[in-house]
């Protein structure tokens, strides 16, 4: 990773959003994390903290992030719609050529983000996603997670190496042109994204990220119910796209 002296200005324009849901003792940190790389790295950019119905103090945590700095904003949901509703909202509401974004729970290192730029510079790609170089969840967890890869291989002939790996960088003009992004539960997002960005055929590349345990909080899992329609959504979009 390079030192911040030798990182200035890798960008001209970088929106970051940040999906949040109870996130209490983290928020804070993630964010003014994220705006320091953000100030070496950007001429201009954003934070937009997407918060999806936070039911702890999430919320005015954020208002007080917003009120420290014009470029932080807060979209805030209702109700917890989910981690795909969240995404949409940080998506659609970006303003800049480049959208990025990570979970908010400390897990990622957001100062990697020069090895996305770097990258995507290199390889002219439309999308620059993450992998874990180990990943700092249940042996459950990855398990399914595998499963779930395997089911988008074959359905869709999508091979990455870890699908909803939370730290991405996009080109704005994929947003734009794909079909507007429709799941909002369960780890269907990731995938329909791009699942859509190369049937569009945008050009995506992988980068290893690192991802630490979670220190505080508490994560919310992934309940049997929107495990299932997940699995629903892919197969509905498989018999669209077919």
């Amino acid at each position: 990773m390079l030192s911040f002296r030798h990182m200035a200005q890798l960008i001209e324009e970088l929106s970051v959003f940040l999906p949040v849901y109870n996130e209490q003792e983290n928020i804070k940190t993630v964010t003014l994390k994220t705006q320091t790389v953000l100030e070496k790295i950007a001429a201009k950019w954003e934070i937009i903290i997407v918060d999806d119905g936070s039911t702890d103090s999430t919320r005015q945590s954020a208002l007080g992030l917003v009120k420290s700095d014009k470029r932080i904003r807060l979209i805030s949901h209702a109700e917890n719609r989910g981690y795909g509703a969240a995404l949409q909202s940080g998506f659609y509401n970006s303003r800049y050529s480049w959208i990025a974004f990570i979970d908010s729970d400390g897990q990622f290192d957001f100062s990697e983000i020069d090895k996305f730029i770097f990258k995507q510079k290199e390889t002219g790609a439309d999308l620059v996603i993450g992998y874990y170089k180990k990943r700092r969840v249940s042996a459950l967890k990855i398990f399914t997670s595998k499963i779930w890869e395997f089911a988008v291989w074959l359905l869709f002939g999508l091979k990455v190496r870890d699908i909803d790996c939370g730290f991405k960088m996009i080109s704005s003009n994929v947003i734009q042109k794909i079909p507007k992004l429709e799941s909002e539960r369960g780890a269907f997002i990731s995938s329909e994204l791009l699942i859509k960005a190369k049937a569009a055929g945008f050009k995506i590349v992988e980068i290893p990220v690192t991802h630490f345990p979670r220190t505080k909080g508490k994560g919310t899992g992934r309940r049997l119910n929107v495990i299932i329609k997940s699995f629903v959504d892919l197969l509905k979009l498989w018999r669209r796209l077919k």
